[in-house]
């Protein structure tokens, strides 16, 4: 076998060599380009940034704060009473034979609403009525003798005292018979008609006979919470919601129990009614019993409120150079009641506050609305 030589010419290999050495530097360039651009592209994008501020400008809505009158209140839950609403019973016992009146008429304190049996009453009074007739007759002959000095004084006095006796028993029986009729203790107007003819009707009986009530004489009663005892006395000023009516009205407490009731823990209070043909006894009403008045008060919604570090804030709207921006503001908050809070501090009427768009505005950012 014949060894082969290649022999590679000098100048060849010193070209190869040259070659990569090209490479390498142009690589290098490339990369120095490359940071330069990229620092420029930076630059750019930040003066754009600070430059074109369409896209940060946040669209947000303003309330202007102005002073009110802030009161706080103890909600409760009562229903309407008539002061004068009166079960009536049969003062005896009885079959009911007549009912007079029915449900919604009117009837004045005194009148007959009913009528149990009477017969033995009425019998009784009649047979008393006879002996009574005798011993007038009686009484009266032996009163004219006794004037005439004939006849003895036991027998004249013992006319006298015949006579007498049957008065008072009449009177008696009279009162009785008067007892069988049922009667209205009070002017208003019939509620109900419980009984029915045939029914036996009495002061013992389960049922009364009749409701009679006075629906120009209502009240609103209700029982506060042990907690508020304190808070709530006569004469306090209160808002009564009939939800059933869709009414609203203002009156004061009259009474304030000031016995806590061991039970349930309570007060009773009572609050008088103007008279009004659509409020009726047992509906149910809202109670709002004022405690605390803070006249010209600064209040805003709480659902704008927000804390850092444990304290409260709210975002306001201000001038700067011509541009709308927002601040935070720090406040001091009092009472709240139904979403609405107190500001002690921190806020002023006439201030514009950030009332939707205010979440995550920090100081200075451009607002618009």
């Amino acid at each position: 076998m014949t060894n082969k030589y290649f022999v590679i010419p000098l100048t060849t290999l010193i070209l190869a060599a040259c070659g990569g050495g090209d490479k390498a530097a142009r690589l290098q360039q490339l990369k120095q380009e490359k940071t330069k651009l990229e620092q420029e592209i930076a630059k750019l994008e930040q003066e754009v940034g600070k430059t074109d501020t369409t896209e940060k400008v946040k669209t947000v809505t303003l309330a202007t704060l102005d002073d009110t009158t802030f009161q706080h209140f103890i909600d409760v839950q009562g229903s309407v009473d008539a002061r004068e609403n009166v079960n009536v019973y049969s003062k005896v016992p009885g079959v009911v034979m007549a009912i007079n009146v029915k449900e919604g008429q009117s009837v004045s304190k005194g009148q007959v609403l009913g009528q149990v049996d009477d017969r033995l009453a009425k019998a009784a009074v009649e047979e008393v009525k006879t002996q009574l007739e005798l011993a007038t007759t009686t009484f009266e002959k032996q009163r004219n003798l006794w004037s005439q000095q004939i006849g003895s004084e036991i027998q004249y006095l013992t006319a006298k005292n015949n006579k007498e006796s049957l008065e008072r028993r009449l009177a008696t029986l009279n009162e009785q018979l008067a007892q069988t009729r049922i009667v209205s203790p009070i002017n208003g107007t019939v509620d109900a008609v419980i009984v029915k003819l045939g029914d036996n009707a009495g002061p013992g009986t389960p049922n009364p006979a009749f409701r009679v009530v006075n629906s120009s004489s209502l009240k609103v009663v209700a029982n506060v919470a042990e907690g508020y005892a304190g808070k709530v006395k006569t004469g306090d000023q209160v808002r009564i919601n009939f939800p059933d009516i869709n009414r609203e009205i203002s009156a004061r407490i009259n009474f304030a129990s000031r016995t806590i009731d061991p039970l349930s823990r309570t007060i009773k209070v009572e609050v008088p009614l103007p008279a009004d043909p659509a409020i009726r006894p047992n509906m149910i009403v809202h109670i709002k019993i004022i405690d605390y008045t803070a006249p010209n008060a600064v209040v805003i919604p709480v659902n704008v409120i927000q804390y850092t570090m444990g304290k409260p804030y709210v975002v306001v709207a201000k001038d700067n150079k011509g541009k709308m921006v927002a601040e935070r503001r720090h406040i001091e908050m009092g009472r709240t009641y139904n979403d609405i809070a107190e500001i002690k501090s921190g806020l002023k009427p006439g201030e514009r506050l950030i009332t939707t768009g205010y979440q995550g505005l920090n100081d200075n950012d451009l607002i618009k609305l």
